[in-house]
């Protein structure tokens, strides 16, 4: 489970709408399992968004049919995928029972929360069984405590049905929650966290966090915002290589 974050512009809803097959990359390299983004036919392409990944967009309206209901939205994708009508009926029963949206089978999307929405929304992202499930923003337009619900479905997506998730939020209390959190500064991913669970001395659990820098490969590392300003780090900064680590320090003398 990863959280892409970064300021508006800085270009996670395009990284996510080119691993989702929506936009096609021009450049670079882009790989979800055995797809390679840049050389996929229009075929391949239809193929790859139908089976290996899911797309939940922030706008719920934009997720769901305003005149079907979430049983009849949810069997929309199997249905374009010839599956069984046996099968998709129980399949579309399955995903909206594990996130506790059960009781909206019969209901139209004006007839349900905005949780709710997007809930359903997220069962007809996995109707097709996707290995990879992407999400833009989903809890952007939530108040807390049904941002939490939605994120709870996203963790029993993860944790119950293995595939994978990838969100992009603006939403510390989100980022904070996944396992990594990759950050991205105009165009590149600048930073990680990766967080893990350990024993704590008092024998409980605690979650360790650690950041790192991500370096191109000319060298180049971005430093945290937070960290420049706590150091006053400016144009220029004064490095020196040490046994096992490189410092980092204001060049005071280069400022005056």
């Amino acid at each position: 489970m990863v959280a892409i974050v970064g300021a508006s512009g800085s270009g996670k809803s395009t990284l996510l709408s080119l691993l989702a097959g929506i936009d096609a990359p021009t450049a670079g390299r882009a790989r979800v399992e055995e797809w390679d983004l840049l050389a996929m036919t229009r075929a391949d392409r239809v193929r790859y968004r139908r089976h290996t990944v899911g797309f939940v967009r922030q706008q719920t309206a934009r997720n769901l049919v305003p005149y079907l209901t979430a049983r009849q939205v949810v069997d929309l994708p199997m249905t374009l995928a010839r599956v069984p009508r046996r099968q998709r009926r129980a399949r579309a029963e399955a995903l909206l029972e594990s996130v506790g949206v059960a009781h909206c089978a019969d209901r139209r999307p004006a007839q349900m929360s905005g949780g709710e929405q997007m809930r359903v929304a997220i069962c007809v992202a996995l109707a097709n069984q996707p290995h990879v499930l992407l999400a833009d923003e989903p809890t952007g337009e939530l108040d807390t405590e049904t941002s939490a619900e939605v994120f709870a479905a996203l963790r029993t997506v993860n944790s119950d049905l293995g595939v994978t998730v990838v969100i992009v939020t603006h939403d510390p209390d989100v980022s904070g929650q996944v396992k990594r959190t990759v950050a991205i500064r105009d165009g590149r991913t600048s930073s990680e966290v990766l967080r893990r669970t350990t024993t704590a001395a008092d024998g409980g659990s605690e979650v360790i966090a650690e950041e790192y820098a991500v370096m191109d490969r000319a060298g180049r590392v971005q430093v945290p915002k937070e960290y420049r300003e706590a150091l006053e780090l400016t144009r220029r900064v004064r490095l020196a290589l040490e046994p096992d680590h490189v410092t980092m320090r204001p060049d005071r003398n280069g400022d005056e």
